[in-house]
């Protein structure tokens, strides 16, 4: 607790020592009037006595006015950046210079790249043998390996899980006069790659049980300009697929899975990625498995794979080089990227056990908490990844209340999300929602927060947030 570190500039250096002693944290934050004026830690002490070992004086002769400290709405990310190898506590300080809270190297982030296969050895094989553009061995073996974990004949690396999407969509010829069916609650770039395709957006509500795209929904939104449903698998809970696939069957619909959150996702035996006519993965830092950044599109349709990997590389026509039959797009992954994707991909069986693990005990440490949570639904014949575990707060009335949570676990070390905000209440998508409008995301997002969910967590940290997290909800 912040108590445990505060001394005054009154304090002796005997004091400072047994407070540094008591916290366990290597660091006091000296007060005057209440204010911060300056910290002692191991070595100032270690300094002071080499220059005078009298233990009596006043810390104020020894502590270190030029300490680092942060304003107590600070994001997360300021926070780790400012934690580095030299700083391991920092002080969160009001508009009055007063201490009301601490961060320190202790943090819990919300994810971590996993790399304990091998990353390094693949990555060197590259630089070697000089193969580190998008032309290379691995770029061709992990879209292989890909193809063959998700359950399809062809996968196609690019970018980042974004141009996946945009790719998928040029594929399959959309573009001007075509409209696109998407969820409110969902990240941008779902909605983003329709406008990039030059086709329109249309903006449908959510199942309040699933959280995904509501199939009635998608349903009355479909007009004669409808070409395709892009069902969003978010964080990791499959769609209703079966109902979205009967829906674009009745009226001859393309459908494109966002599976950027959903690797290892199953739905009634099948993955996520294999179910629809062709899903966007992505590798961001924060996925399931990682290359940095990039993605992966994978395609049940031959035809539109074949064009993914013509449009990739600028529509060069593959027999003539640098004939170009129309104009396409540098999307291509780097062999570097697709060598670190072979490793990852190598043990994501034992990063989604560990997804799995982490849920369950999340639900375990968190049903201390009584009714005030609302945990993702468990759904029959499915299998949740949980790319991130997110959870309802039950009680919550709106955005500054969930901040408001949201920073106050931040102030004891532990990184959470908000939900994705509606779409259709920011300004690029507000005229593009279907007739009804959207209630049940909103509600959601004003109620949702994702917890951390990396797989290097610990249960001494998952015990931690599962403490904090109930005794804020008390």
């Amino acid at each position: 607790m912040l108590h445990d570190l505060l001394i005054t500039t009154a304090s002796s250096i005997r004091e400072a020592m047994a407070t540094i002693e008591k916290n366990g944290l290597g660091v006091a934050f000296v007060t005057e009037n209440e204010r911060l004026v300056g910290v002692m830690t191991d070595g100032d002490i270690r300094r002071a006595l080499l220059s005078n070992p009298n233990l009596d004086r006043p810390v104020s002769e020894a502590m270190n006015r030029s300490f680092v400290a942060l304003a107590a709405d600070a994001t997360p990310e300021e926070m780790t950046m400012r934690l580095d190898g030299r700083i391991s506590v920092i002080p969160l300080i009001d508009e009055e210079n007063r201490p009301v809270e601490y961060v320190d190297r202790r943090r819990i982030p919300m994810a971590e790249p996993v790399f304990d296969g091998r990353e390094i050895e693949y990555v060197l094989d590259c630089l070697k043998t000089g193969w580190i553009s998008s032309q290379g061995t691995y770029i061709r073996r992990f879209e292989q390996e890909f193809a063959a974990y998700i359950g399809v004949k062809d996968a196609v690396a690019v970018t980042s899980g974004t141009t996946a999407l945009h790719l998928a969509l040029a594929s399959f010829h959309i573009g001007r006069g075509d409209e696109v069916i998407v969820p409110d609650l969902t990240f941008a770039s779902t909605a983003n790659v329709v406008f990039h395709a030059g086709a329109k957006p249309v903006i449908v509500d959510v199942d309040p049980v699933t959280w995904n795209m509501d199939p009635e929904a998608v349903r009355k939104a479909i007009t004669p300009r409808t070409k395709v449903i892009m069902p969003v698998h978010l964080y990791g809970q499959p769609c209703d697929m079966d109902s979205i696939l009967s829906i674009a069957a009745d009226h001859r619909l393309i459908v494109i899975e966002d599976a950027a959150e959903a690797l290892g996702t199953e739905y009634h035996g099948r993955r996520a990625g294999s179910i629809g006519h062709a899903a966007g993965f992505s590798f961001f830092g924060n996925k399931l498995i990682t290359t940095g950044e990039g993605g992966m599109i994978t395609f049940t349709d031959p035809i539109a794979a074949r064009r993914a990997r013509f449009l990739r590389d600028h529509g060069m026509d593959p027999g003539k080089r640098y004939w170009h039959q129309e104009v396409g797009f540098n999307y291509r992954m780097t062999n570097l990227q697709a060598a670190v994707g072979v490793a990852q991909l190598e043990r994501v069986d034992q990063l989604l056990a560990g997804k799995l693990r982490l849920a369950e005990a999340y639900r375990s440490g968190l049903a201390a908490c009584g009714e005030k949570i609302t945990f993702p639904a468990i759904l029959p014949n499915t299998l949740n990844s949980y790319w991130s575990f997110s959870i309802l707060i039950d009680g919550l009335t709106g955005e500054e209340e969930r901040d408001a949570l949201i920073q106050r676990l931040s102030a004891q070390g532990i990184d959470s999300r908000p939900f994705f905000y509606p779409m259709h209440e920011m300004p690029p998508y507000a005229n593009f929602v279907a007739p009804g409008g959207c209630p049940v995301s909103r509600g959601l997002s004003y109620r949702g927060i994702s917890l951390p969910s990396s797989t290097k967590i610990s249960p001494d940290e998952i015990a931690r947030i599962c403490d904090a997290l109930c005794r804020e909800l008390a």
